[in-house]
């Protein structure tokens, strides 16, 4: 089969589509399926640099943790999908490639009005942004869901998801343009940030601040998300793109009673994984279903021009996710 391969670290030049060996026949609770389309995210700009190896059992050379496709066969244990089912999922590595085996607990099927590329576009960035804002921080109706880097795939799918809800969304952006775009999705409060100064703008809207704030950038916006918080705010910490280390007012935390999260989705068990694709299950996809949100689909690639998809993600000009197609 073809699959994307990192010859060696670093640049794009790295990257090519070459023949590898396919995956094994499934066994247990295995599908093996056949790859349309797998997202490009910003972790497998990271994989190829070398910051970013997949977790034990996956090929550090070849990247992708989003597809879309069609089922080829099941083991012996699957109850939930049969041959030529259309699916879509997560995985922790291995995605852009023609064939992929991974765990029916992770897979969903696709609403029957989307096509393979808008489907690869929807489940990293949508379990992710459903994943942080509503399971681990509880956002309700009512309250202010603050989100960086809101023009990015999670950041758009967070805001589709909280005004589907009923909440007010303000979202931090450097490009006036992705701002302008985001308002059509619902945007309440768009804020532009050449530097991470956005806490006075915020609390002009809302005097209490924000109740969530979902952090995409991490590094120097750390000391203005927690003057954005309100009292009993929730900080959840999903991307590091500014860095890594920031100061903390530890006083304010304190007096905020502020609870600070981090979370990945890679590096989770089956298990935890597999919970979190159960509650995609339930109340994101009938939002797609009823178009109550939508994939954030901004440019197909043929899988042979990964290059230029790597270029052109690094380059920040896309507006949502980009997507190789097979």
């Amino acid at each position: 089969m073809k699959a994307v391969y990192i010859k060696e670290f670093g640049g794009v030049e790295n990257l090519e589509l070459r023949e590898v060996d396919e995956p094994a026949k499934p066994s247990g609770s295995q599908v093996l399926i056949r790859v349309r389309a797998a997202g490009v995210n910003r972790a497998d700009i990271m994989q190829r640099i070398g910051r970013y190896p997949p977790p034990p059992g996956y090929s550090p050379m070849i990247p992708g943790l989003e597809f879309a496709g069609e089922v080829v066969e099941i083991g012996s244990s699957v109850s939930k999908f049969q041959a030529a089912d259309r699916v879509f999922g997560i995985t922790a590595g291995e995605a852009q490639a023609e064939l992929l085996i991974t765990d029916e607990s992770v897979l969903s099927k696709i609403p029957d009005d989307l096509g393979f590329a808008e489907a690869a576009a929807v489940p990293e960035a949508f379990i992710t942004a459903h994943d942080a804002v509503f399971t681990q921080c509880g956002l309700r109706s009512g309250e202010l869901l603050l989100i960086h880097a809101v023009g990015s795939g999670v950041g758009l799918a967070a805001l589709q998801l909280a005004k589907a809800k009923g909440v007010f969304v303000a979202g931090t952006s450097r490009t006036q343009d992705k701002l302008d775009k985001c308002k059509d999705l619902g945007l309440d409060l768009p804020l532009l940030t050449a530097e991470p100064v956005f806490a006075d703008a915020l609390k002009q809207a809302n005097s209490s601040g924000a109740n969530v704030i979902l952090d995409l950038v991490g590094g120097n916006y750390f000391p203005e998300n927690l003057n954005s918080l309100a009292v009993k705010g929730r900080l959840i910490l999903v991307g590091l793109t500014a860095g890594r280390k920031s100061e903390i007012d530890l006083g304010m935390a304190l007096s905020k009673r502020v609870n600070i999260i981090g979370t990945v989705l890679r590096a989770r068990s089956l298990e935890e994984k597999a919970s979190a694709v159960d509650a995609f299950n339930r109340e994101v996809i009938p939002l797609l279903q009823r178009k109550m949100v939508v994939p954030n689909l901004d440019r197909v690639f043929p899988a042979s021009e990964v290059q230029n998809a790597h270029r052109y993600v690094e380059s920040n000009a896309n507006f949502g996710k980009v997507v190789l197609e097979f």
